[in-house]
């Protein structure tokens, strides 16, 4: 990695007072979370219908046993703990220089590093909700459940998170653009830039300094001002 490179990033973000962080899985592979589309991720996996299909809404309605079983072996990461991007980020918004972080990732690291302002655009395993009666359950419920997981009053209990086929919160997709627009930096890392809605925020990005951090090119590449080919460990360990 360029040496020239990180100290641009350090200038940007030592001028900087309103940062925005947008991340995608690749921030939390590093804490040993799989992704989807790298060559061991989901995607490449064998199972009796593809990981799109079993964890789409139409497939979980007509059937929760399977979907359930999937999730609760491939999609509940439960027992990983933060890695230097998550702490870094949390550290910078106590310092007061950054202001959100957006994230497609489902597995709470980002707050259990520390970070207050953390928009998951794709929900979180941390919130489970009965869809009768909206009571709250644990992760801790429904991976330990037999089955489907079940209300107390017969109700299915479906993790808080969007499946294919399900549209993104309102308020938290408003909540990012709203970020993304006003940032003065912002960073984009770990992402391959392919899921939309998601990937489709970069366009609200108003100011100068857009930085992609992923090992691999994004479509977004010749739109930023600064592109790191690295791992996000290697990068904000450096910071």
């Amino acid at each position: 990695m360029m040496r020239s490179e990180i100290e641009t990033l350090q200038k940007w973000v030592d001028e900087s007072s309103n940062i925005v962080f947008f991340g995608g899985a690749g921030v939390s592979t590093e804490s040993g979370i799989p992704d989807f589309r790298s060559v061991d991720g989901l995607y490449h996996q064998k199972f009796e219908y593809p990981p799109e299909t079993i964890i789409s809404h139409s497939f979980y309605e007509k059937n929760p046993a399977y979907f359930f079983r999937f999730y609760r072996e491939k999609m509940l990461p439960l027992g990983f703990e933060p890695n230097i991007t998550h702490k870094k980020l949390a550290e910078l918004e106590q310092k007061g220089k950054l202001r959100a972080v957006v994230t497609q990732n489902i597995d709470g690291l980002h707050q259990k590093a520390g970070s207050k302002t953390v928009y998951e655009l794709h929900g979180s395993v941390l919130r489970n909700y009965c869809t009768r009666c909206r009571k709250f359950y644990p992760a801790e419920y429904v991976k330990n459940a037999d089955g489907v997981p079940l209300c107390t009053c017969g109700g299915i209990v479906k993790p808080d998170v969007v499946l294919y086929e399900e549209g993104l919160d309102e308020q938290t997709l408003q909540n990012a653009v709203m970020a993304i627009r006003a940032a003065d930096l912002l960073i984009v890392g770990g992402t391959s830039l392919t899921v939309y809605p998601a990937a489709g925020l970069l366009q609200y990005y108003r100011g100068s300094r857009l930085v992609l951090i992923n090992r691999d090119e994004t479509p977004y590449d010749s739109y930023a001002d600064l592109v790191l080919h690295q791992s996000l460990g290697d990068v904000f360990s450096q910071l």
